[in-house]
């Protein structure tokens, strides 16, 4: 699997702090994006949390995710969650080392108190002290956070910083692109009350050595509550590999609610599914891939949007908009950009292959983060979009009215248009997944053509 070697350089390790004006939770922050530009240690926010026992809860659930390694558990090299400043909250994000588990809390504003939210992204140092402190953490004595350390300007690396030197997974980047394509076809399928909520999850299998999180169970939202259910029914929401969910058990003493968000549509086959627990002034969300073999780095829901190339021109427009803003107004881009909405979509499809968009599905709309990424480097990540454009590049592709020809001699594959304009191929790719995974490089090459003969 290709990496890249992704270096974390702290002034300090983050860690919670005694004194005599009460305990501070000091996260140190890496490189990373702001509106001045690339700042080595960003400073985001200093001020209280309203729900410290709660919010020490989540970030340690996240942090849990990102160590984790659902499917063939083994040891796993942790990379430090990714945190973006949007100037009323903070988002923690992370994925699990099998790329099948992405984890995001939302620390909102009336989970702040005493400071104002800066703008920018970067990462922040977790360590296993800082894990143990977070455990510890409770009561209602106030917790003061800063995001960033202390008098930046006056600080320079003398040899005390702190530098960590991990392998990041192209997939774990990829993620985060397929991550917000799912999530903006999510629909809410189910809310209940925080006792209904806690009584399943703990009903809930926990994983172990054996089990890699394999099983698929279904819940069915009945009266209050939910009920599990053995097969998909109606009405039923798929929950694939539930002992996915345990790291959620630590957070339910501290939930007020949960939300359920699914595709809205029945379908037989497993689903990705999304489970948002409610916090004091916060949202702690996990989304399960549609089973824990599968992660969200190959799910190619980008590369439709990928493969024409005015979604990548009006990506370079839309981007020059965007100033991480917790929700971003389609509309509003649109009039600003000259470009319908559809349009608008389909770049920040594109900005989103890069890691520079995300989906907020309580607020079923999108937000701007900034990862150090091009989005022109999107398609050295993905295969199958390099392999069209060979394709297309050979002359490969042949053209007949509806009908399209890809490849050369005996491996040639029919490409044709059903209802709705959906494309469908006949080689093995297509026959296995049927479009559940993204266009197959035939698909997207018969595209790519279509769209230069328009």
């Amino acid at each position: 699997m290709t990496s890249l070697m992704q270096t974390y350089a702290y002034l300090h390790e983050s860690a919670v702090h005694e004194s005599a004006a009460g305990r501070t939770l000091a996260l140190e922050t890496s490189g990373g994006a702001t509106p001045a530009g690339e700042t080595a240690n960003p400073r985001f926010f200093e001020g209280f949390l309203t729900a410290p026992g709660a919010a020490a809860a989540a970030l340690l659930t996240v942090a849990d995710v990102a160590a984790a390694r659902y499917y063939q558990p083994r040891p796993a090299g942790s990379l430090d969650p990714v945190v973006t400043a949007g100037g009323d909250r903070l988002r923690m994000e992370s994925f699990s080392g099998c790329c099948g588990v992405y984890a995001r809390l939302d620390v909102l504003a009336p989970g702040l108190d005493g400071g104002e939210v800066g703008h920018g992204t970067t990462n922040v140092d977790i360590n296993a002290p800082l894990r143990r402190a977070l455990a510890r953490l409770g009561g209602l004595d106030p917790l003061r956070l800063t995001v960033g350390p202390e008098e930046v300007e006056a600080t320079t690396f003398d040899g005390r910083f702190v530098e960590k030197r991990v392998p990041l997974p192209q997939r774990w980047l990829r993620g985060f692109a397929e991550a917000q394509v799912l999530g903006a076809g999510f629909r809410l399928r189910a809310e209940v009350a925080a006792v209904e909520a806690t009584s399943f999850l703990r009903s809930l299998p926990r994983p172990t050595q054996s089990s890699g999180a394999r099983t698929t169970r279904w819940v069915v939202p009945a009266g209050r509550g939910l009920r599990p259910a053995s097969r998909p029914v109606p009405d039923a929401v798929c929950l694939p590999g539930p002992e996915r969910l345990a790291t959620l058990q630590q957070v339910l003493r501290h939930a007020t609610g949960l939300r359920v968000y699914a595709p809205d549509r029945a379908e037989d086959e497993p689903t990705a599914v999304a489970w948002e627990v409610a916090l004091p002034g916060m949202r702690l969300t996990l989304m399960l891939s549609q089973n824990a073999a599968r992660g969200f780095s190959g799910e190619g829901g980008v590369l439709n949007d990928l493969a024409t190339g005015a979604a990548a021109k009006d990506a370079e427009a839309v981007s020059e908009l965007l100033a991480w803003e917790p929700r971003i107004d389609v509309a509003e881009l649109s009039r600003q950009a000259g470009l319908p909405p559809e349009r608008v979509r389909a770049a920040l499809t594109v900005l989103g292959a890069s890691g520079q968009i995300g989906y907020d599905l309580a607020e079923e709309a999108y937000f701007h983060r900034h990862l150090p990424y091009a989005a022109g480097a999107a398609e050295a990540r993905n295969p199958r979009l390099r392999g069209a454009r060979a394709l297309v590049d050979e002359g490969a592709v042949r053209i007949d009215g509806g009908l399209a020809w890809v490849g050369e001699g005996e491996h040639a594959h029919l490409v044709r248009a059903g209802d709705a304009g959906r494309l469908s191929c006949t080689c093995l790719w297509w026959a296995k997944y049927r479009g559940g995974r993204g266009p197959c490089k035939h698909v997207l090459a018969a595209r790519m053509v279509w769209d230069m003969t328009e």
